[in-house]
């Protein structure tokens, strides 16, 4: 199926989003998107002026003080009707942030249950799983793909999405008919090219992440090392240790796909293009107080290379060049297999802390070693090293 092109509107309104955030370089956003800095700051211009699609969402007045209950119900009732999926929290700060003087939550959700729009408070949570979050944005990105959903045409559409870690702003979001690595790379440069690099992602164990034969390097792997971007595995089995995507993926189906049925891949784009908006801009997120995403969101100063930078190595290290037919290096009189992901790939081969244990290099990143010792097998050296052994 042929990908989805991007449409100078949505360009331009991508722009002026990151452009407006507190702190960004507005020279360096219009490098990354190819224009010219006087183009970047006449869009800036058309949107402030209220340019029809770059304008900003218009605001509710605040209300005065003597304004009838009548009246604060029938906004509640507008904020629910808009977005259906919201509960009394959320409603009341996306009010307030217009400019309504909401009532308390508990009023809210009396209004809602009134009109039969919302069941009474659930009972009181068990323990809570102990959360972790990275001080800063771009420290650490999640990437998975939502569960497919099926079209009335049969097809079924993967999201593809992508999350910052620290101000839960998403970065990419995406109908895709595959789950293939080449896939997930290409939307991949789009996002760095406008968002910059991350330090590291943290995605699970299954395709295209890891091999269905259970190996973990990959070539999309392999590539982000090259950038700089470390991939980081959640452990196998346990989906609350990523429970930030989880909980986005939550919120996507009960707010986009349990709302209507799609008949295509440009239909459902569209209405991911849409909620992404709103997410990330509008928005009431509880874990950040009620505050959106883009409030806490920077882009990083690490830009998209054009072309991924090949690795560097010391003048001392042993260096072996894997085949580009054949996963395998030798070594000592040897032939070593490695990860198919580093074929065509120089490695570095360096002794470890005793006499016949090496170390297996791709960059800084050690992915085995070898034990000279031993007839066959290797020890792993952490989850994400690959064990290698001898033809």
């Amino acid at each position: 199926m042929p990908w989805r092109e991007v449409s100078a509107m949505e360009e331009r309104r991508a722009f002026v989003r990151l452009a407006l955030l507190e702190g960004a370089n507005r020279r360096e956003l219009c490098r990354r998107f190819g224009i010219s800095p006087d183009v970047g700051y006449k869009w800036l211009a058309r949107a402030a002026a209220g340019d029809e699609g770059l304008a900003d969402r218009s605001r509710r007045p605040r209300e005065s003080p003597g304004r009838s209950s009548s009246e604060i119900e029938a906004a509640v009732l507008t904020a629910r009707e808009a977005h259906p999926a919201w509960g009394a929290r959320k409603l009341k700060a996306w009010l307030e942030a217009r400019g309504t003087a909401a009532p308390a939550v508990s009023t809210v959700h009396a209004i809602l249950r009134r009109h039969g729009l919302i069941e009474a408070f659930p009972p009181s949570p068990g323990k809570a799983w102990n959360r972790f979050e990275k001080s800063h944005p771009n420290e650490l990105w999640q990437m998975d793909f939502k569960g497919w959903i099926k079209l009335t045409n049969g097809e079924r559409c993967h999201p593809l999405t992508i999350l910052d870690d620290h101000s839960r702003f998403s970065l990419g979001l995406q109908a895709c008919a595959d789950q293939r690595g080449a896939t997930v790379k290409a939307h991949l440069e789009r996002a760095f090219r406008h968002h910059g690099l991350p330090q590291a992602f943290f995605v699970d164990n299954g395709p295209p992440w890891g091999e269905a034969s259970g190996e973990r390097w990959t070539r999309l792997a392999v590539w982000l090392l090259k950038l700089g971007v470390q991939v980081l595995y959640s452990r196998p089995y346990h989906p609350q240790s990523r429970g930030k995507i989880e909980r986005f993926h939550r919120s996507l189906a009960a707010e986009v796909f349990d709302l209507q049925p799609f008949d295509s891949f440009a239909q459902v784009q569209r209405a991911l293009d849409r909620w992404r908006e709103l997410y990330n801009h509008e928005r009431p997120h509880e874990a950040l107080d009620q505050a959106c995403p883009a409030s806490r969101y920077r882009t990083s100063p690490r830009s998209m290379p054009r072309q991924a930078p090949q690795p560097q190595y010391d003048s001392a290290d042993i260096l072996r060049t894997v085949s580009t037919t054949k996963a395998y290096v030798q070594f000592k009189g040897r032939f070593w297999r490695v990860p198919k992901a580093f074929q065509g790939e120089t490695l570095a081969l360096r002794p470890l802390e005793r006499d016949g244990l090496y170390g297996v290099f791709f960059a800084s990143h050690q992915i085995a070693t070898i034990d000279l010792t031993l007839p066959k097998s290797v020890r792993h050296v952490s989850e994400q090293v690959s064990a290698i052994y001898p033809v």
